[in-house]
């Protein structure tokens, strides 16, 4: 093997620092190989060729299958040389056998962070600290594709936080469902459908004179839960539509359990907040 920087052995022990790890930082290419295997001696050189050549745009990762064979099994290995390249911790790309240079570096390309990618990796951390660069970094990656799901989602977060419902949503609208980025969509839906219950309410002074003026009503208590969860109050907010749902088990069956999924979503389905009254609602209902 040439000695670089950019081309690592790797053996089953060293396999989640070396690839899955390290492919958060860029983009891994494995090499499953075996000495014995002709077509593996003839895809080898090249690719550490092009390791070389891009000078870390990758890492060749090289696993030989006759001292890794968990990992082969693994990844159901079952002819070589299979070559599977990994991003951010996943799976991208793969093949199995040997292609052409030029295929090979086709395979790279598509391999590399697009130009869209790049901006969207600069945004990510301006989001707390410079919203407003975030935002413009976001708006540029989406211009380059605008199928970007990571610029979809990042702008929508940050259309949520500066109270643009209407943009925000129509983002949200686009990213694909299901995949990695469920859990932030359906935050973000969250609040977003929060705040659209709560607009019927007016402001939490009226309401909490509402509450003191008819404190053994539920809907009162249901209207300020409501208007706390679109102010990201949480735990207040539970705390009230409780106190609606205690005192009326048809309204704890409907608007109240309506609205708490929609704070648990926002919170977290499986956080302790969460688990906490939805077990308590469950034990007052059943």
């Amino acid at each position: 093997m040439a000695n670089s920087p950019w081309i690592v052995d790797v053996a089953e022990a060293d396999f989640e620092r070396e690839v899955i790890e390290r492919s958060r930082e860029r983009p891994v290419v494995v090499d499953f190989w075996a000495p014995w295997c002709p077509p593996c001696r003839a895809l080898g050189p090249i690719l550490e060729k092009l390791a070389q050549e891009r000078k870390g745009d990758f890492v060749l990762a090289k696993i030989n299958t006759d001292e890794a064979q968990e990992l082969a099994m693994a990844f159901r290995i079952e002819a070589i040389p299979a070559v599977k390249a990994f991003r951010e911790g996943k799976l991208v790309l793969e093949f199995t056998g040997v292609l052409p240079e030029p295929q090979l570096r086709e395979f790279l390309d598509r391999l590399s962070p697009s130009e869209a990618d790049r901006l969207v990796a600069q945004a990510g951390p301006l989001e707390a600290s410079k919203p407003a660069e975030a935002e413009a970094q976001y708006r540029k990656a989406l211009a380059l594709d605008d199928k970007q799901q990571t610029a979809l989602v990042g702008l929508a977060r940050l259309l949520v936080a500066r109270g643009d419902d209407g943009p925000a949503t129509e983002l949200l609208e686009r990213v694909i469902p299901g995949g990695e980025f469920a859990p932030e969509v359906d935050r973000l839906r969250g609040m977003l459908d929060l705040r659209q219950l709560a607009r019927e309410f007016g402001d939490e002074a009226a309401a909490r004179r509402r509450t003191a003026a008819e404190p053994d009503k539920a809907e009162p208590r249901y209207a300020l839960g409501c208007i706390l969860a679109a102010a990201g109050r949480y735990p207040e907010a539970l705390a009230e539509l409780l106190a609606a749902a205690e005192r009326d088990k048809e309204l704890a069956r409907s608007k109240v359990r309506e609205a708490m999924v929609r704070i648990f979503h926002v919170i977290a389905v499986r956080s302790e907040l969460a688990d906490e009254y939805r077990d308590k609602l469950s034990r007052l209902l059943y």
